[in-house]
C-alpha cells in the first residue's frame, strides 16, 4: 500500500486534490492510501508527496515556514516522487515578484505577474487553456498534446533552464504550464479541476517510477 501525503501548511484546496487522488486510486484499482497532513513526520514517511498551493505566494511561504514543514518538503522534493500544483509549483522557484518573495530555490528562475496588453485579457487568468507538451515525459502518457486544462492564477513561472519546461500555454504570451526534473513534476494548472485529462495525469503520477 503506497502512502500519498497531500501537504497541509494551511493554504490550498486540499480536499479536492485528495478526493481526486482517491477517485483515481479506486477507478484504477491502485493500492494507495491518501492522507492530508501537516505532520513533517508523515511527509517524511510518505512514498509520494503532493504539494498544492492557493492564494498569495508570500502567505504560502510564510505558512510553510511557520508550520515547520519546509525542511520536510525540501527533502521530499529531493528524494521521492513529488507533484507541485499551482502556487505549489511557483514556490519551487528562486523568487516571486509577488511581494518580492523568496521561494524554495529548487528550480532556477522567477515568478512574474501577467501584464496583458490586450484589455480583454483579465488578471487573474481563469479558465480552460490548451496545453502544449514541449517534451516527452511519463506523466503525459495517454494525454493528447493540446489537451485543455483549468487555470486560476495571476502569476506565471519563468525558468532559467528552458529544459525544465515540459509544457506551455498562451495567455498574454506563451508561458510555462508544467515543469519536470528527476523526481519532481509540477503544473501551473489544476489537474483536480481538469476533468479526465487531469485525472489521467494524477493516475500517471501514482504509477510513476522516476529514473
Amino acid at each position: 500500500m503506497q502512502k500519498i501525503v497531500v501537504v497541509d501548511y494551511g493554504m490550498g484546496n486540499l480536499r479536492s486534490v485528495a478526493k481526486a487522488f482517491e477517485f483515481v486510486a479506486r477507478e484504477y484499482a491502485l493500492r494507495v492510501n491518501v492522507t492530508v497532513s501537516s505532520s513533517p513526520q508523515q511527509v517524511a514517511e510518505a512514498d509520494r508527496v503532493v504539494f498544492p498551493g492557493q492564494g498569495a505566494m508570500p502567505d504560502c511561504m510564510h505558512y510553510l515556514t511557520e508550520s515547520g514543514l519546509e525542511d520536510a518538503v525540501r527533502v521530499a522534493a529531493a528524494e521521492k516522487p513529488f507533484f507541485g500544483i499551482c502556487v505549489g509549483m511557483q514556490m519551487l522557484f528562486d523568487r516571486s515578484e509577488e511581494g518580492a518573495t523568496p521561494g524554495l530555490g529548487l528550480f532556477g528562475g522567477s515568478v512574474k505577474r501577467f501584464c496583458p496588453t490586450d484589455a480583454a485579457q483579465k488578471v487573474p487568468h481563469m479558465g480552460w487553456n490548451t496545453v502544449r507538451q514541449t517534451r516527452a515525459h511519463p506523466l503525459w502518457q495517454d494525454i493528447a498534446d493540446d489537451e485543455r486544462f483549468y487555470f486560476v492564477h495571476s502569476y506565471f513561472c519563468e525558468p532559467t533552464d528552458s529544459f525544465a519546461t515540459v509544457a506551455t500555454t498562451d495567455y498574454a504570451g506563451s508561458f510555462t504550464a508544467a515543469i519536470a526534473r528527476a523526481n519532481v513534476f509540477a503544473t501551473q494548472f489544476h489537474p483536480e479541476k481538469s476533468h479526465r485529462a487531469g485525472l489521467t495525469l494524477y493516475k500517471n503520477f501514482l504509477s510513476w517510477t522516476p529514473a
